[in-house]
């Protein structure tokens, strides 16, 4: 199959979507709420020549809402690393062909693993769940606009009384502050991977902690830029079980400290996206939706961790939807259009020879929408095709992502029946 036929097979793959994206548009109403959406093409410029070997031409740029200023991205990512978070994620994070499961919940022969194994391959812990989606979400992004800090949070706890080992600890740490030398922190993710999962939860202390480096307070290692947006993102797989109490057991004074460093926080400009991985997170949500709901951020609840690959780059930071390119010459429609959270997208339209009429639409997340029309001449020429390559290995890599999910839903299914069969069974010797 040629490249080009690659290529037009992967966008008819991706028709429904982009039908469903176009319904979206149409029925968007104008508001006199809806913020102002800016839109700016990085390349190509109006009227330029685009020379390809294939009948598409690529488009960039980036999109904002509520601002016709550009917009600069602070975000701090705040990890848990409790010791809840050595469980099973559910999907092959580490991509080696098998699904990590939790020797001490299956049908295995006894011996096969360590009696203290929660999860038959570290690497598809949750923990390396959060590490890949932050990983993927630092890869998405534009240095050039954003800067990105990690710090992680647990609780280190006295095995005697099951509370803090001391009154001063730090619940939270700074791993990096905020820099926009993305391979640095990359490199310290893979470093809290290494460290693995340990302590108690102190939501309080991770939000704050937050506070101090993208406000630049006494004592921040982060140079604060007071223009630039202030986002917390913040994963964790439970409820705050620290700085009261036992770090087994949540306490609600847990969750108004959690509450109160919220409220903090909302006075400092930070919006807290947050995202409760698992069913442990999902069964007693206040802290983790109120901290959303009063800085203005979204709550995302995720049943399955492995799902956060997926759910962590969904959150737009520019409040941006969509994104439509569309060719009114050809009418044709880029039908994979690869969207940042920081607003910054990419795709291929279709062209014709000679002079094309391009138009890029854009969706805000409260419904507003603007557009912007380039013309693109294209000229038929025997030049590179690694930057088709390059995108279409991407959509190839995103849709082995869709699939890992797929398969994880298809695995659970099937355990829970294989579960169901041996109850069956037992009841049925039982008779006997």
């Amino acid at each position: 199959m040629t490249l080009r036929r690659c290529f037009v097979v992967t966008l008819a793959l991706c028709q429904a979507a982009v039908l469903l994206a176009g319904s979206a548009f149409a029925a968007s109403v104008e508001r006199a709420d809806v913020s102002p959406v800016a839109i700016d093409i990085a390349s190509p410029s109006n009227g330029e020549v685009v020379r390809n070997r294939v009948h598409v031409a690529a488009i960039r740029g980036s999109a904002r809402s509520g601002t016709a200023d550009p917009l600069d991205f602070d975000v701090m990512i705040a990890i848990d690393v409790s010791k809840s978070t050595r469980f099973p994620s559910g999907i092959d994070v580490d991509e080696d062909g098998e699904v990590g499961f939790n020797p001490q919940e299956e049908l295995v022969a006894p011996g096969t693993y360590p009696t203290d194994m929660v999860c038959s391959d570290p690497d598809d812990s949750i923990l390396g769940a959060e590490i890949r989606a932050a990983r993927m979400l630092v890869d998405s992004l534009s240095a050039g606009r954003s800067r990105v800090g990690v710090l992680t949070f647990s609780g280190e706890v006295d095995l005697e009384t099951g509370e803090r080992r001391s009154a001063d600890q730090q619940d939270a740490i700074l791993r990096i502050p905020l820099t926009d030398d993305f391979p640095a922190v990359l490199k310290v993710l893979e470093e809290v991977l290494a460290e693995g999962s340990h302590g108690a939860t102190n939501f309080s202390a991770a939000i704050r902690l937050a506070v101090v480096e993208l406000v630049g307070l006494t004592g921040a290692q982060s140079e604060a830029r007071p223009k630039a947006r202030r986002l917390l993102q913040f994963l964790t797989d439970g409820v705050p079980t620290f700085p009261y109490g036992r770090g087994d057991t949540p306490d609600a004074e847990d969750t108004e400290e959690a509450i109160r460093a919220a409220r903090l926080a909302r006075k400092a400009g930070l919006t807290i996206n947050s995202f409760a991985l698992g069913r442990y997170a999902l069964e007693s949500p206040v802290a983790t939706t109120e901290m959303a709901r009063l800085t203005g951020g979204a709550y995302t609840p995720v049943r399955n961790p492995g799902e956060i690959l997926a759910f962590l780059r969904s959150v737009s930071f520019a409040n941006i939807e969509d994104v439509v390119i569309t060719n009114l010459t050809t009418n044709d429609i880029s039908y994979d259009v690869h969207l940042s959270p920081d607003g910054s997208f990419s795709g291929f339209v279709p062209v014709g020879l000679g002079r094309n009429q391009v138009q890029v639409t854009v969706l805000a997340s409260d419904g507003g929408e603007n557009s912007v029309n380039l013309d693109v001449d294209f000229e038929q020429a025997g030049l590179s095709e690694n930057e088709l390559v390059a995108e279409l290995e991407r959509v190839r890599k995103r849709n082995k992502e869709m699939m890992l999910l797929l398969e994880q839903k298809r695995i659970q299914a099937f355990r829970e029946r294989q579960k169901g069969v041996v109850t069956i069974e037992a009841e049925d010797e039982a008779d006997e």
